[in-house]
Order: C-alpha cells, then sequence, then structure tokens
C-alpha cells in the first residue's frame, strides 16, 4: 500500500507562486511514476503533470506549460510541483497521484486511470 500526503497548498494572489509537495510511502518509491491532477468545483479531475520514475521525461498540460514545474527526490520520497504566475484558473483541489509500476512498463500516466494510489488533495485559491 502506498499513502501519499500532499501540502503546501494555499492562498495567493495571481501572478504569484507555490509549491506543493506530496510525500510517499514506501520503500520503492524511485520506482514509481508520479503525476499531480487538479479539480476544481463542479468540474472533472484534470491532469496537470508527470514525471518519470527517474525524473529524466516529464508532461504538463497546455494551460501549465512555462509556469509549472513538476519535479521529484527520490532520496527524499517526495514530488513537487513548482506553481508560478497564478492564475484563478488554477484555482483547485491538487491531487497527486503514483503509478508504482512505472519503472517496470516505462509508462508515465496523462490520465487519472494509469494511477493506482492518489492522496488526499491540497487546496489552490488564487484571488485575482
Amino acid at each position: 500500500q502506498v499513502q501519499l500526503v500532499e501540502s503546501g497548498g494555499g492562498l495567493v494572489q495571481a501572478g504569484g507562486s507555490l509549491r506543493l509537495s506530496c510525500a510517499a510511502s514506501g520503500r520503492t518509491f524511485s520506482t514509481y511514476a508520479m503525476g499531480w491532477f487538479r479539480q476544481a468545483p463542479g468540474k472533472e479531475r484534470k491532469f496537470v503533470a508527470a514525471i518519470s520514475w527517474s525524473g529524466d521525461s516529464t508532461y504538463y498540460t497546455d494551460s501549465v506549460k512555462g509556469r509549472f514545474t513538476i519535479s521529484r527526490d527520490n532520496a527524499k520520497n517526495t514530488v513537487y510541483l513548482q506553481m508560478n504566475s497564478l492564475e484563478p484558473e488554477d484555482a483547485a483541489v491538487y491531487y497527486c497521484a503514483a503509478d508504482p509500476a512505472g519503472r517496470y512498463t516505462g509508462n508515465i500516466p496523462r490520465t487519472s486511470v494509469g494511477y493506482h494510489y492518489w492522496g488526499q488533495g491540497t487546496q489552490v485559491t488564487v484571488s485575482s
């Protein structure tokens, strides 16, 4: 069983920055592909960013390219989402997700069905 705990959400003005963290349990974090998703009120959960088990490959949804950066520290069992130039449209609950088979399949899922474990979410609010 993998447990994921997000932190770092909060209230920020438009144009500001936040860094989300997701701490994972388990001794094999370095084999997980990791992703970030977000869900605004009344809307479906959407892909934001993903990173391979090694950190060598990353993917982003178009609306955050150039503003958000996903990274990981396998020694700390943690994945990060640095969010810059935040816009009101970025406001949502942000979830991290893990695919423990990432290293073995080579997959870096960009849909929610590709992930097996989810955190509880952290709220990001952006004021205009």
